[in-house]
């Protein structure tokens, strides 16, 4: 079984801004299927070439993501390194990525939650950039939106991310890791 967790802030004020990358990609990946509440998170569960994979948007707000984690992992008994946690990356230029494993938070609020929440960094990444206008204040840039022109680059490659959800799904961080990464400009 896998989890993949898009990380974002729920409500209309939060749409399409930048912290909110996470539920973006799991948006474009999925469409629009019906999502299910549970664990103050929305859900779906699917299965991919057989493995069950369960979708997660925690609605805890970012710096509280880790509560909603913990409680899919524990209900469902998920193995950490079958977790794969999509978020923004202020340190990356707009929209290129990187795929972790056992790294720290960065800084991240949501990621620190998660690492705090399961005690352990050993924990599946792929961090979107959202590149960093310094000219801002860091959470008035985070909580910004994106313009027309970046969601338009957005759907240009974004399937370059649904690649790599589907990839994980089939193998493993190390695989996708050793793919992709070379790949993420």
């Amino acid at each position: 079984m896998k989890l993949i967790v898009g990380l974002g802030n729920p409500g209309k004020d939060y749409e399409n801004t930048r912290h909110n990358i996470g539920f973006i990609v799991l948006n474009y990946f999925l469409g629009n299927n019906l999502w299910k509440e549970k664990f103050n998170g929305l859900y779906y569960e699917t299965y991919y070439n057989e493995t069950k994979v369960i979708f997660l948007k925690p609605l805890t707000f970012m710096n509280l993501s880790g509560e909603c984690v913990k409680k899919f992992v524990d209900f469902f008994k998920i193995d950490l390194k079958d977790i794969l946690i999509i978020q923004d990356d202020l340190d990356l230029p707009y929209l290129n990525f990187r795929l972790k494993y056992n790294s720290s938070s960065g800084g991240h609020n949501g990621i620190k939650s998660i690492i705090e929440n399961l005690k352990t960094n050993c924990i599946p990444r792929l961090k979107i950039g959202i590149a960093h206008d310094r000219s801002y204040d860091t959470k008035d840039y985070v909580l910004g939106r994106f313009s027309q022109n970046d969601l338009m680059l957005f759907n240009d490659k974004a399937d370059i991310y649904k690649n790599i959800i589907e990839d994980f799904i089939l193998n493993d961080i190390d695989h996708c890791m050793m793919k992709y990464n070379k790949k993420s400009k």
